[in-house]
């Protein structure tokens, strides 16, 4: 059941797995508040009263939330690509 379904105010509708694990290194609030199927203006809330799950990152006047620390929040994990066999280390030079 999506957060919409369940009544819940998500911006722009519920956030796919495949599009949470295309998300950047770091995500405006929006975005953030979209992975966690509330409103922009409840994560704006919540960051004011240092209550948003996660940590947030103040670069000026812009707030930025490290998208790994939503995956884990969320119990997501990323898996690796293509199996990482062939990855050169440097160990055999």
């Amino acid at each position: 059941m999506t957060a919409q379904e369940a009544g819940g105010q998500a911006s722009a509708g519920a956030m796919g797995l495949e599009e949470l694990l295309a998300l950047p290194a770091t995500v405006n609030v929006t975005t953030a508040a979209r992975t966690l199927g509330i409103s922009r203006d409840k994560a704006y809330a919540l960051i004011r009263s240092e209550s948003f799950p996660v940590r947030t990152l103040m670069l000026g006047s812009t707030i930025r939330v490290p998208t790994a620390e939503l995956w884990k929040l969320l119990g997501v994990e990323r898996q690796p690509r293509g199996g990482g066999e062939n990855v050169n280390d440097g160990s055999d030079v």
